[in-house]
């Protein structure tokens, strides 16, 4: 058998991929760490097409050259471990493919490391989830160009397809394609928190039951804020649990994460890039993972007195709807303006419009925003901020007024709203044409030397003065 790929790990990301591979007419061999997994698999999906190797030698013997080698399993050691049993098996050409969520800087010193061996390394984010993977995901691969043009073919097949083509494309060298699917993931921690601070506005303060609020979601879907996590919403908050209620009421308010999140609030910090909204999901996350500590603070701090929202509900659902778009036009601002970021740093070149024309289909933050967003990185390259494109600042004018009175409304009855409003703090700050970070440095200066520089004197150079203050020496009265 001269295989096309070969997949190593078979979880249900992994056996999709194969799946999917194989409608597309391509033969695959897999192979699993546990025998079993890789028999049952194979027994299931009978054909000519389907190798199941037993042993990592065997998988490598049934693929055609160059071999294409897709990891599918753990991040971190799991993958050295197992390029390290490949490597001596593979031969110069052959393409190694990483398609888990790797820390960007692993997938450098990997791609170095098998370059140096005469091996291709490929770096690819891979999301969609299992419905992706089985039906079509967007990828992001990264590595050398040589690299990505082995596996164009199965790639663009497998991928998801929308009016722009396969949602798939090279996004540059070493690890610009995992450093892109982190701040995918990033991103989607953002819309996913603007998302449930809506819904608790809807569910706590306007007493919408949730197949009401599913109903406005679904109603959203239909216009900008089209997109596959508002769908989602509409749907989850309509199933039913076992006993006839909604199973979305029985789910623990604390969210897990896995640490593409982090890793976006990590980087951001290293290239001084603010990703507020990022960061608002990621605090988010972890205060929810407190619950205990919560339920008992629940009990010692009493909210405000203001409870209910004033005006009618249908008033603010549409206000909710501005708050939702321009919350996520921002975090789409932020997460791309941290890969350009990371693009000059690296000398990656990633080409913007192209990384939001693979997020139209297949991904999980795939929206109709994202056709806005390429146009506008489109008409202009060089756009230093999402935010400042003319058709988008039109958009953020709109939905502004409302917006805001929805950040009021939450801080006004105690409704956690921190998305929010750091979406809207950041919207305010980026247009701030005069910040109070002045006395912010004049006061580095004063306690530690650390210099400043003067507005009437900009050629002038850092400076350093004196800020103490002239001491007052006490007027004596005369005596009469």
């Amino acid at each position: 058998m001269n295989a096309d790929l070969g997949v190593v790990g078979l979880g249900v990301m992994g056996q999709n991929l194969a799946l999917n591979a194989l409608d597309h007419g391509f033969q695959v061999a897999v192979w699993n760490r546990h025998s079993a997994t890789m028999e049952t698999f194979v027994a299931a999906h009978p054909g000519p097409n389907l190798l199941g190797a037993r042993t990592l030698a065997e998988l490598v013997q049934a693929l055609a050259r160059p071999r294409r080698v897709l990891l599918m399993i753990s991040p971190g050691p799991p993958i050295d471990e197992t390029i390290a049993h490949l490597q001596p098996l593979l031969a110069h050409g052959d393409v190694v493919i990483d398609g888990g969520n790797s820390w960007f800087k692993d997938t450098q010193r990997r791609e170095a490391t098998l370059a140096a061996a005469g091996l291709l390394f490929i770096g690819s984010g891979v999301s969609g989830g299992e419905e992706g993977a089985r039906s079509g995901p967007s990828l992001m691969p990264g590595g050398p160009r040589v690299a990505y043009e082995a596996v164009r073919r199965l790639f663009e097949a497998i991928a998801a397809k929308t009016r722009f083509g396969p949602c798939v494309g090279w996004m540059g060298p070493d690890g610009a394609g995992h450093f892109v699917k982190m701040v995918h993931n990033g991103i989607e921690y953002g819309v996913m928190q603007l998302i449930a601070e809506t819904y608790d506005v809807l569910r706590t303060e306007l007493r919408l039951s949730n197949d009401e609020s599913a109903a406005v979601f679904a109603r959203w879907n239909r216009g900008p804020l089209e997109s596959f996590l508002v769908e989602l919403t509409a749907r989850v908050l309509r199933v039913r649990d076992e006993d006839g209620g909604h199973l979305v009421d029985q789910v623990e308010d604390a969210a897990a994460q896995k640490g593409t999140g982090r890793w976006t609030n990590e980087i951001a910090l290293e290239l001084a890039v603010p990703v507020p909204t990022i960061a608002a999901a990621l605090d988010a996350r972890v205060l929810s993972s407190m619950r205990a500590e919560r339920l008992a603070a629940a009990r010692r701090l009493p909210r405000p007195a203001a409870r209910r929202w004033s005006g009618a509900p249908r008033s603010w659902i549409a206000a909710l709807e501005d708050a939702l778009l321009g919350g996520a036009i921002c975090a789409y601002a932020q997460g791309l303006a941290l890969i350009r970021a990371a693009s000059a740093a690296y000398g990656w070149h990633v080409d913007l419009p192209e990384v939001a024309r693979v997020w139209t289909g297949g991904c999980i933050i795939r929206a109709r925003l994202l056709v806005r967003i390429m146009a506008a990185f489109r008409r202009q390259p060089d756009l230093p901020n999402l935010l400042v494109d003319p058709a988008i600042a039109r958009e953020l004018a709109r939905v502004e007024r409302r917006w805001r009175a929805v950040v009021a409304e939450a801080a006004r009855t105690g409704v956690p709203a921190g998305a929010m409003a750091a979406s809207l703090a950041y919207l305010d700050t980026y247009r701030a044409a005069r910040l109070p970070q002045n006395l912010t440095q004049a006061q580095r200066d004063a306690f530690g030397a650390h210099t400043y520089r003067r507005l009437d004197r900009p050629d002038a150079g850092p400076q350093h003065s004196s800020w103490a203050l002239p001491v007052e020496r006490p007027t004596r009265r005369r005596r009469r």
